[in-house]
């Protein structure tokens, strides 16, 4: 059993950092997952008769008024997200109107177990961006216990999410059901994972997942690759491809991780087929032709039918699959047939028994569009803190908490 389900929080104020970065339009929160995601871990404090001091960042307070003079900081309130909580949990949710000073220790201070208090946005201070050790110990002061709850934040040294952990002894200080999950499920792909483990990486630029699939060649048997950054690949392969996406500078890496994968017995598939368009927008007209040979004026938006086959039969076979990043533009209704094929594949090898998990903001957006988040064995909340997982690096919130 792990630290926090053991832990009793009785007559306790759990500080807990959570990612409460949520969209949020004209005062109202368009998607409120971050919060729900977190809500196993505060009700398992409640439960215990323990009080709950909550602290999260929302947005780039500081450098966007710098660049929007007519912004102000009550315009990064996290207020919304106290009101938000209080229907979820069906209590009060105070809120202090700073994180720290006065009111936020007298609000922290008077908490009575069962209570519920959310500091105002971390990120009105760059002191916690800084991970100012000074700053962490004012925060430390409202809580017996520290909770990360934050995986979405792990990858960042920030004062709440690193430095803070020090001033907790071991047993005082802990992951939250919803970081357990997390950091459960990626050791589960890295290194704990059945074969064959198929990776999924999509995405518009090779540079962004350079790191990732080299990371994966040590583990993964199969790299499917789709997204604008396959092009590259194919232009760095000889091919042909249009007015298609290409990263003329990383003709060469491409080519080299082509090569390492060969040598390490990796196969690494690229879409023998795309879904082409005379310009980016929804209106294109479309055509279909081999990836390899794309005429000059078209460019590739999607995976065609017969890539759609090819992958599908790969990951059909998957005792473990990643999946990072969109097959084509699936934000446009014309080009979104390979990314919600490849969801569907994901599912059905689930059914059968596969371990799945998609991580990264595209690909978790598109497995909510078509409503297939409950078909895959974890979806990731984290998207550069799971990225730099894959990558391989260590985590400065994981590594804050596992010191002792």
């Amino acid at each position: 059993m792990s630290r926090f389900t053991n832990h009793n929080f009785a007559n306790q104020k759990a500080l807990i950092r959570v990612d409460f970065n949520v969209p949020i339009k004209n005062g109202v929160i368009t998607d409120d997952t971050r919060i729900t995601s977190a809500l196993p871990t505060l009700k398992k404090v409640l439960a215990d008769g323990g009080s709950i001091v909550l602290m999260s960042h929302w947005g780039r307070p500081l450098k966007d008024i710098e660049k929007k003079p007519n912004l102000t900081l009550a315009d990064f309130t996290l207020k919304p997200a106290a009101d938000h909580l209080a229907k979820l949990l069906g209590i009060e949710v105070q809120f202090a109107a700073d994180c720290i000073g006065d009111d936020a220790a007298a609000k922290a201070a008077a908490l009575q177990p069962g209570q519920v208090l959310l500091l105002e946005n971390l990120r009105y201070y760059k002191q916690e961006e800084k991970g100012d050790v000074e700053f962490a110990e004012k925060l430390s002061k409202y809580g017996d216990v520290y909770v990360n709850d934050a995986f979405g934040t792990a990858h960042r040294a920030h004062a709440s999410t690193a430095v803070i952990a020090q001033f907790f002894p071991g047993d005082k200080k802990m992951f939250g059901l919803l970081m357990e999950g997390e950091v459960a499920a990626a050791d589960k792909v890295m290194n704990d994972n059945k074969k064959p483990f198929v990776a999924i990486i999509g995405g518009a630029k090779v540079s962004d997942k350079i790191l990732i699939i080299e990371n994966l060649l040590e583990k993964a048997t199969d790299i499917i690759i789709g997204g604008g950054m396959a092009y590259t690949f194919f232009k760095a392969e000889g091919g042909h491809i249009g007015n298609s996406l290409c990263e003329e500078d990383r003709l060469d890496m491409a080519s080299a991780l082509l090569k390492k994968a060969q040598e390490k017995g990796v196969c690494i598939h690229l879409p023998s087929d795309s879904i082409l368009a005379d310009k980016f927008a929804a209106d294109a007209t479309t055509s279909s032709s081999l990836s390899n040979e794309i005429p000059d004026g078209w460019m590739g938006l999607d995976i065609g039918l017969m890539a759609i086959d090819q992958f599908s039969h790969i990951i059909s076979n998957a005792k473990t699959i990643l999946w990072n990043g969109p097959m084509g533009v699936f934000e446009m209704e014309k080009f979104q047939h390979g990314t919600k094929a490849v969801a569907e594949a994901v599912c059905k090898a689930t059914a059968n028994g596969a371990f799945s998990l998609v991580g990264g903001g595209d690909s978790v957006a598109a497995v909510n569009k078509f409503n297939m988040a409950d078909k895959v064995s974890y979806v990731s909340t984290g998207g550069g803190a799971m990225l730099e997982y894959f990558e391989g690096k260590e985590l400065p919130g994981i590594a804050a908490i596992n010191k002792g």
